[in-house]
């Protein structure tokens, strides 16, 4: 018989400690590897570092256990060599800025070696989770974006209702929705430019947003069969968890297929394997690739594992 090494697992994250574990997408992805008994080890963006031609992380190995009071342990800190791991999945939060992305060159240094790291890098710095979307304008509302707040006034102005948020948000923070005649247009678009020097995305107002902001969740270009439509809170607009939306799930439409299909080829060419697709009535609002959310949603309204299904295709990516 022959001695399989047990596979070694990274998670770069925030620290575990801080997190919301029965909500935590990360934390359902460290359950599912310590149910295939994985070695599991946990770090941040900050504890890595390069020497000698190698890419190391002051890392520790972590036990998760699906308990609310009680959801990890760690053992004492050591320093690893990433080429050392089979899988490291970067599940670091937004905000999307330097840091993120030097931490996605040291990954990139350990995917030269032969690391599985999901998801892929490059495409992580490629895909802006708002800009993405335009490679795919048959799926997307009418959209403009600019750093003219001429051009921005005029788009408002055109849709009677429209949305401004800026391109590297997370959880609805600094979304704005801006009616034809408002007296605070200029001081919003000015505060989101910073004065007309940094674009910013505006949108249509969908009044679908109703029915809530659907999060589909895809697995190397594949929907999971159900999406969590986030309703928004009473007099707010904003589909965000983190904005005090409340999430309900529901199966996909024929809709919300159609649109997995025109941007699955594009997620599998770039090795985005997790995905998480934000959709309000019939368009595509953002494409979320950094630290998609909603597996323990999911999971538990429907009995499923969406973190079974992600790992699934990585243990058939390793072999």
């Amino acid at each position: 018989m022959i001695n399989m090494k047990p596979i070694k697992i990274a998670i770069l994250m925030d620290d575990i400690k801080d997190i919301k574990p029965h909500k935590d997408s990360s934390l359902a992805m460290a359950l599912e590897a310590s149910r295939r008994h994985w070695n599991i080890y946990t770090f941040d963006s900050h504890d890595l570092f390069a020497q000698a031609g190698q890419v190391f992380a002051t890392c520790a190995k972590t036990q998760v256990f699906d308990n609310a009071e009680h959801w990890y342990e760690k053992a004492p800190e050591i320093t690893m060599n990433l080429a050392e791991f089979d899988v490291i999945l970067m599940r670091k939060d937004p905000p999307f800025d330097m840091n993120y992305i030097y931490a996605t060159y040291f990954l990139e240094q350990a995917e030269n070696k032969g690391v599985l790291v999901v998801n892929k890098p490059q495409s992580l710095r490629d895909a802006n989770e708002k800009l993405f979307a335009l490679n795919f304008p048959n799926c997307l509302a009418n959209t403009l974006v600019s750093s003219n707040q001429d051009q921005l006034h005029q788009f408002i102005n055109e849709q009677g209702i429209g949305v401004v948020k800026p391109l590297d948000g997370m959880g609805g923070k600094d979304i704005f929705k801006l009616t034809k005649g408002d007296s605070n247009i200029n001081e919003v678009l000015e505060y989101l430019t910073q004065n007309s020097t940094t674009p910013i995305m505006a949108q249509e107002f969908l009044p679908e947003i109703a029915q809530g902001d659907k999060r589909i969740l895809l697995i190397n270009g594949k929907p999971i069969n159900y999406a969590l439509a986030r309703m928004p809170a009473k007099g707010s607009f904003k589909g965000n968890l983190a904005a005090g939306a409340t999430g309900v799930g529901q199966p996909l439409s024929d809709r919300d297929r159609y649109l997995c299909e025109q941007i699955a080829p594009t997620l599998k060419a770039k090795g985005l394997m997790f995905v998480g697709l934000d959709v309000i009535g019939d368009y595509i609002t953002e494409i979320n690739v950094t630290s998609p959310t909603c597996i323990r949603e999911l999971d538990e309204q429907f009995g499923l594992n969406i973190a079974g299904t992600l790992f699934d295709e990585i243990e058939q990516a390793l072999n």
